[in-house]
Parts: structure tokens; sequence; C-alpha cells
């Protein structure tokens, strides 16, 4: 998720880091590209926008654009990234006492319900969020590399369940297992709010209920009688 003027910690209770100035300008304007980018990709496709018309409807130069992204997949893929990056955090703040599986559902979760209460289109908000779900789903080379970050993701996952259970990842199977049965759980979740009306239209809340609808289903697909 984007980072607003005053930095959410994964953890409801902590308090938050105030950005400075330098830090709210640049936060601005990464906030403007990513817009900028979602508006284009969306009103004229993905392979049609360029790296000058992005950072020319936000009025900065080629050179600045490149300062915070590496190319166009990046900026796009910018969104989920932080969402992302904001589920590992959530996942790292959830109890001890928590089943590695119960606090990956807790967490992802937590963060839909974040995401949705950033409010408007902007970068942050879940109405970018799921529009950037069927532009992936539509767009090769951004599919290809969404495949590539979530592969890169269920590592990070993995590493944050071994720590959590004191295991070894490279002796036990057992988080990078999980995490890609996770990340499987999510990405199904995603692939049916793009084609159910009725998720679409409840916005996170959908999205959510598709997601608990998933893993309730996931302990009989894995060891139950399908008959």
């Amino acid at each position: 998720m984007v980072t607003p003027l005053t930095e959410p910690t994964a953890s409801a209770s902590a308090p938050c880091r105030v950005l400075g100035l330098r830090e709210r300008k640049k936060q601005r304007t990464r906030d403007a590209l990513v817009d900028a980018a979602h508006s284009l990709f969306l009103s004229q496709g993905y392979a049609r926008t360029t790296v000058d018309e992005i950072a020319g409807a936000v009025d900065v130069s080629q050179r600045t654009f490149f300062r915070y992204f590496a190319n166009k997949e990046e900026v796009a893929l910018a969104v989920m990234a932080d969402a992302e990056d904001f589920f590992i955090d959530c996942l790292r703040a959830r109890p001890a006492g928590e089943n590695p599986l119960e606090a990956m559902r807790a967490a992802i979760t937590e963060a839909w319900r974040t995401l949705g209460d950033v409010q408007g289109t902007g970068p942050g908000s879940v109405t970018a969020a799921l529009e950037l779900f069927e532009l992936i789903e539509t767009t090769p080379t951004l599919l290809a590399a969404h495949l590539r970050h979530t592969t890169e993701q269920e590592a990070t996952v993995a590493s944050v369940i071994a720590e959590r259970e004191g295991l070894d990842p490279a002796v036990d199977l057992r988080p990078r297992l999980l995490a890609a049965v996770f990340g499987a759980v999510v990405r199904l979740s995603h692939l049916s709010w793009t084609s159910d009306p009725t998720a679409h239209r409840a916005g996170p809340d959908g999205m959510i209920e598709l997601i608990e609808r998933h893993f309730d289903q996931l302990g009989p697909a894995l060891a139950g009688s399908w008959r």
C-alpha cells in the first residue's frame, strides 16, 4: 500500500513514524507517478503507454521517473507490490500463538481491510488495486512480471513463517510448501473476483469473502474426500 503522510506500522498500537518534509515530497511524487501510470494504462493500454508520457503527466523528467522506478513494469505493479509488503508487515506482527495458516489468513484479511479504508481512486485505494488485477491478467508482460514477484514473495513468506516457528527452511520444507499453497489460494481468489460481478460491487468486502471461502475449502481439498 502507498505510504501516507504518517507511515502506519503493522501493529495498530505502535506509534506512527511522521515523515519529514523531504520524504513527504518524495512520497507525493511517487504517488503521482503511480496514479498517472495507472490512468494511462487503463485509458490507452499498457503497451501503448511510454515512460515519457507517464513522466510528462506529472510534469517531471524521465530522469526523475527512473529515480523511483526501474522500468514501466515496476510502476505498473507498484500498487500490488506495496500491498504485498504491507501484508508481510501484518504477518510479522501476528501473535506468536497462532499457527502459520491462521496467521497468514488473518494477515491477508487485515491487509485487504486496510486497503479498503483508503478512500478514492488513487494509488493506495482499493479501486486501483482491483482494477490492477484485471490489467495484469490481460497483459502478458505484466502477468509474467507479477508471477516473478509472487515467487519472490513466497520465499519471503516462507522465511517469516520459518522464523516464527523456529525452523530452518533449507531443511524443513513445510514453510515453503505452506507459502506456495497460500499464494495459490490468494491468486485463485483474485481470479475469482475478476469473474464475479457480485464480488466486484462489494469492493474489498467481496474480495475478503472470496479469500475466506477459498481458505475454508483448503482443508477438504487437500485432505478430505471429494466424493
